[in-house]
């Protein structure tokens, strides 16, 4: 579901993008200062009020899990085999289970998940002209020093809008490569490296494709980043985005003091 907007009314929807990418990155921000299952719980309870408000279903959410669970996996795993603290149950050469490698690698899990949950909120509730135009309208004061805002706002604008076309292309593939006796789940790790290398060369060679196909278009329709370019839709700030700052101020100083 990352990078896949769908249109809505609910409240998350009605916000600024600049203030939703800004207060993204907030939340993130506060999931990684937490250091406690209190504060964690806290930041669940906002994450799920998140997906309430912006009228998505959790199960729908956890769909954006799904492409990078083998890292959240290998993750836990890390942090469960090699960690120290605590109770040891299991110590065996240098991998040791303790009680506390147990807890911080659930610590890590809820972790991963919320952020991924909050960041797919983002995209599926905010178009990408918006996520573009929000970014520009952060990047504002860069101008003075002569950054190209409006270009960073485009290609922000273009890599999410590929997110959802690459990841399609790469089922395709992995079926195609099916189809032909591939397995991607049998075999030892270094074979199934091997077998990574028929998905990564044509994925790269379909991106290279879709990116001349689009830079063709877009200079065949005039576009030029040395042009100032006016905005179909154009944002302001409103109350509910005042209502929204002074939520983040309130729950940025519970967590901090909850994590103390």
């Amino acid at each position: 579901m990352f990078g896949k907007y769908f249109p809505g009314n609910s409240f998350i929807h009605q916000l600024n993008p600049a203030f939703k990418i800004l207060g993204s990155i907030v939340l993130i921000t506060l999931i990684l200062m937490c250091n406690n299952w209190a504060s964690y719980g806290c930041m669940t309870v906002i994450t799920l009020t998140l997906v309430y408000l912006s009228h998505s279903r959790i199960k729908m959410l956890l769909r954006g899990v799904k492409p990078i669970l083998w890292l959240i996996i290998f993750t836990v795993l890390i942090q469960i085999l090699f960690g120290h603290g605590g109770t040891v149950y299991f110590h065996l050469w240098f991998i040791s289970i303790t009680s506390l490698g147990i807890i911080n690698a659930m610590m890590i899990f809820v972790r991963l998940l919320l952020i991924i949950i909050i960041a797919t909120i983002l995209t599926i509730t905010t178009s990408p002209s918006m996520i573009a135009l929000g970014v520009e309208t952060i990047l504002v004061p860069l101008k003075w020093i002569k950054v190209p805002t409006e270009t960073i706002g485009m290609m922000v604008s273009i890599a999410l809008q590929f997110i959802p076309t690459l990841i399609d292309e790469l089922d395709d593939i992995m079926n195609a490569q099916r189809a032909r006796g591939v397995d991607f789940g049998k075999g030892k790790l270094i074979k199934r490296a091997q077998s990574l290398v028929s998905l990564i060369i044509p994925l790269f060679i379909s991106s290279f494709r879709h990116a001349e196909h689009l830079a063709d278009a877009m200079e065949a329709r005039g576009y030029s980043d040395e042009v100032k370019r006016s905005h179909y839709q154009l944002v302001a700030w409103t109350k509910l985005d005042w209502i929204a700052l002074l939520f983040m101020i309130l729950l940025t100083v519970v967590v901090v003091l909850v994590r103390s």
